[in-house]
């Protein structure tokens, strides 16, 4: 982990030298006083513009967001070490992609896509520094610098790095991702450009599991394996990495600018193109007769890859009275594959998937008497692959506390390519299909209400349904496609309650497969209640934050998880979950500094025996304590 300690130091060091303390006021040019910016001033910018700004405050919500993926992970389950997978407890279907993804997408989790890169407009220079320590010899950072050089140009580097070897044989993890953006725009505001590069690697000791003797040892609850160390595991030479390189810009002209702030009509033209490269591999010392026979008996290496280039054009009309209308199109070209050609008795399998793809689309938004109406769609009209998808909706804010969102959602796409076309030294790890279009339907209703309480509703059906799964009499997963219907209903609710200085803060999720429940597993309820207390200490130079976290999940078959595709698959032979976890936290905000202590799992120290696991095979977290800080320097 030299490169993150170095690039730690180095953040500290420089910030140290930028962010010296300074009153309120400082001195002007003239010997006058100047204000400090703004925090407002402090602009963070999404891929679709939509504006926040840097939010130092420390609430219940960033705590639940200090953890790795940098967001609230309620709907996940998280694997024993930090930076593997994540068990899904819940799922959401906000994709609009109209051609397959990736491989391994059970390593995605902490991937960052064009739509999640950020951008910054800032009158100092801005950096921030999240730490929090890992499990055995390892700690995980996310820094970043931001500066404007002038009003209109900013740029921001950062890095997202992971080293921690974990508790159990061969977990180690070692991940990175580093990010460049930058964005310009001219002093009449007319032409504007976004731009990034992203660079990623997440890296993974796979071990198999436990082997079903060390399970029986763990659940036992046997002083003598504390030391989890000494539990044996599947195999100890097998890792897997994915890795990705994203070059991404994307402009915009106005040919008619806004007149008038209330009467007026504005034609925008853009354009935005990207290139990626995504590369994942699996390698192992030794064949293992775990994952099936192979057709070679020592180092294992199979390399998938994905070269995949985009570019878009689009129109944009605003008007006044009619609203704002978009309209593009755009050209896809992808090589996707191997590089050999698979020959066997059930016939061939080729090495790539190449060729491109053709899609034309067009979105609508208008705010008319409190209601914000919107709508998207897009379909491919050329290309190898079919893919549509279309979304309406609507939102009314009744006042500043309570609203009310609807949308409806179509959506298909083909399936993942692992499902299309894999190939491994692992012999039932090789085939190719022609699958149908996966076809999403989604209806959701959200409401907001501080008085009363935030709710989510939404029922999903999915025709053709695409999972992994072990056949009878096989060993190792391999892609199906659900011939009936897949039926999902989830409703979540959140409230917090406060009294003086004391809160609660609970969220309740009920949810179920009212069909096609034998391949679509979820818990029925996944609830969380965090009671805590909030007080400013040392004459309000501390924000403090302590309580207790509670959450708890019904038992279900959950998802096992294969190394090999780096993917979950169903499975409905061992059910986990019924277990609570339960943390006592103490956070404090001193400045611009929040600071996290927390036990986390702490009831599993008075539990005679172990019934928590992440997947099948896979235990869940010991209780232990972590720290970190996010630190915040306004030069």
């Amino acid at each position: 982990m030299n490169r993150t300690l170095l690039l730690l130091f180095f953040l500290c060091a420089s910030a140290t030298v930028f962010s010296q303390n300074r009153p309120s006021q400082s001195k002007g040019a003239r010997g006058g006083k100047t204000e400090k910016p703004s925090i407002e001033l402090y602009k963070i910018i999404s891929v679709d513009n939509d504006t926040t700004f840097v939010d130092t405050t420390l609430t219940i919500q960033k705590a639940y967001n200090y953890n790795y993926l940098r967001r609230d992970n309620f709907e996940l389950l998280p694997f024993s070490n930090v930076g593997q997978t994540y068990n899904s407890l819940a799922y959401t279907f906000d994709d609009f992609n109209l051609m397959p993804k990736f491989v391994a997408q059970s390593h995605h989790f902490n991937y960052m896509d064009a739509e999640d890169m950020l951008y910054y407009s800032v009158p100092t220079p801005l950096t921030e520094i999240y730490f929090k320590t890992a499990f055995q010899q390892g700690q995980q950072l996310d820094a970043f610098f931001t500066v404007n050089t002038n009003e209109r140009f900013n740029f921001s580097i950062a890095y997202k790095g992971l080293r921690s070897l974990g508790n159990y044989q061969h977990i180690l993890t070692s991940n990175g991702n580093f990010r460049f953006t930058t964005h310009y725009q001219t002093k009449n505001n007319r032409y504007r450009i976004k731009a990034h590069v992203a660079a990623q690697d997440i890296e993974n000791e796979e071990n198999g599991g436990l082997t079903q003797n060390s399970i029986a040892l763990f659940e036992s609850g046997d002083s003598e394996f504390d030391d989890r160390g000494r539990l044996d595991v599947n195999f100890e030479d097998a890792e897997n990495k994915l890795e990705g390189l994203r070059f991404w810009g994307s402009q915009e002209y106005e040919l008619i600018s806004k007149k008038d702030s209330l009467n007026y009509s504005s034609l925008t033209l853009g354009n935005t193109i990207s290139y990626e490269e995504k590369d994942y591999k699996y390698g192992q010392t030794a064949a293992s007769s775990i994952l099936g026979e192979a057709y070679i008996s020592s180092n294992l290496l199979t390399q998938t890859k994905l070269e995949d280039f985009k570019v878009e054009g689009s129109a944009t009309f605003e008007n006044s009275i009619l609203g704002k209308l978009s309209a593009f199109i755009g050209y896809t070209d992808y090589n996707y594959g191997y590089d050999s050609v698979l020959e066997l008795d059930e016939g061939r399998i080729t090495n790539r998937l190449k060729g491109n793809l053709v899609h034309a689309g067009a979105s609508y938004s208008k705010h008319y008497k409190g209601f914000d109406l919107y709508g998207k769609g897009a379909i491919n009209v050329s290309g190898d692959f079919d893919g549509n998808y279309i979304l309406g909706g609507a939102s009314y804010q009744f006042n500043e506390d309570n609203s009310v969102k609807a949308q409806i959602k179509i959506h298909s796409a083909a399936p993942n390519f692992n499902f299309l076309l894999y190939q491994s030294d692992y012999v039932n790890y090789n085939w190719q299909t022609s699958f149908n279009n996966v076809k999403t339907q989604e209806l959701k209703l959200e409401i907001a209400s501080k008085k009363l309480l935030d709710a989510e509703v939404s029922y999903t059906g999915i025709d053709d349904y695409a999972y992994f799964a072990i056949k009878a009499n096989d060993s190792t997963p391999t892609p199906h496609q659900f011939t009936d219907r897949v039926d999902y209903l989830k409703v979540k609710v959140e409230k917090d309650l406060r009294w003086r200085k004391f809160g609660l803060k609970n969220t309740v999720m009920f949810q179920q497969a009212l069909s096609g429940e034998e391949v679509f597993n979820v818990p029925e309820i996944v609830t969380r209640q965090t009671l805590y207390f909030e007080d400013e200490w040392f004459k309000k130079a501390m924000f403090l934050q302590t309580g207790i976290n509670f959450k708890y999940f019904t038992a279900y078959n959950a998802n096992g998880y294969d190394p090999v595709l780096a993917e979950f698959y169903v499975q409905n032979a061992q059910e986990i979950g019924g277990f609570p976890l339960i943390d006592i936290f103490f956070n404090a905000k001193i400045r611009q500094t929040r600071i996290y202590v927390k036990y986390e799992h702490i009831n599993q120290l008075f539990g005679s025996t172990n019934n928590h696991f992440s997947a099948p095979g896979y235990p869940y977290r010991d209780a232990v304590i972590r720290f970190g800080f996010v630190w915040n320097f306004f030069l």
